[in-house]
């Protein structure tokens, strides 16, 4: 039988996530074990000021654990560097955007920022992949466009873009649907879907949209006050899961449909 553990991109060992502050520890949660297998789309989801951003900046290298580790492709995170991590990871943020004065094509192209010269030269290769990205996302008919002329929802496309065009194994995203209407918060999804299956990439994303996320999502990362579970959406749907994920005196959490309803 084929050995699994060559299959996971990222995986933590008794991960403590929070602040440190002068001498004061805040710590958000604790004991996370947690696997992300290849080829996978994994949706985190939590109430408002859970923890998620703060759990994405620890698998990121962006913040420090309280204790614990973080592996990916069975490497300590601490001990990588900035220059291999980019080789492996790439992180899409909420951030607003700077440079909204590049082109489409500049902007996939800074993808490629880990792997050209110090004088950031495109070889033909990098062209031909910054060129794939925007296939692979649908927008090859605006890469002469300037980034500030596109809608919200072009513009996240373009982002996912610039992921794949980094060419790493595994892309986080840090609630890529926002601003976004249900349309295009759809589209979104069933894109990050559709691209972790035919490029085997792992991707993780923090999103608000639950419903979505059980929807399309291969695993689900749940965060609870100070508890963090990771499995099949079905799975979780039955050991009851999402239902502690709000107080329960305005919504629940329909286990037949597997969405949230307003309580009359």
């Amino acid at each position: 039988m084929e050995n699994n553990e060559q299959h996971i991109i990222l995986k933590t060992k008794n991960l403590s996530i929070g602040y440190v502050s002068k001498k004061a520890q805040t710590v958000i949660a604790s004991g996370i074990n947690i696997e992300l297998h290849q080829g996978e789309l994994v949706g985190l989801v939590g109430a408002n000021g859970i923890g998620k951003s703060t759990l994405l900046r620890t698998l990121t290298k962006v913040q420090n654990p309280i204790k614990g580790q973080v592996f990916i492709n069975n490497k300590p995170l601490e001990k990588q560097s900035a220059l291999d991590l980019a080789k492996i990871l790439s992180l899409v943020l909420t951030e607003k955007l700077i440079s909204k004065n590049l082109s489409v094509f500049e902007l996939v192209a800074l993808g490629r920022q880990p792997y050209t010269n110090w004088v950031g030269n495109l070889t033909s290769e990098d062209i031909f992949i910054v060129n794939q990205a925007l296939e692979q996302t649908h927008i090859e008919d605006i890469k002469h466009k300037k980034c500030f002329e596109l809608s919200d929802g072009q513009l996240q496309k373009v982002m996912i873009a610039r992921a794949l065009s980094q060419d790493t194994n595994l892309i986080i995203l840090d609630e890529p649907t926002t601003h976004l209407d249900m349309y295009h918060k759809a589209y979104i999804l069933k894109l990050l879907k559709k691209l972790a299956k035919e490029t085997g990439k792992t991707i993780l994303f923090s999103s608000h949209e639950i419903d979505l996320a059980i929807q399309l999502c291969d695993s689900m990362i749940v965060m609870t006050k100070g508890h963090v579970e990771i499995d099949q959406p079905c799975n979780l749907i039955q050991s009851g899961a999402f239902e502690k994920l709000f107080p329960k005196d305005l919504i629940a959490f329909d286990e037949t449909t597997g969405s949230f309803r307003i309580k009359k």
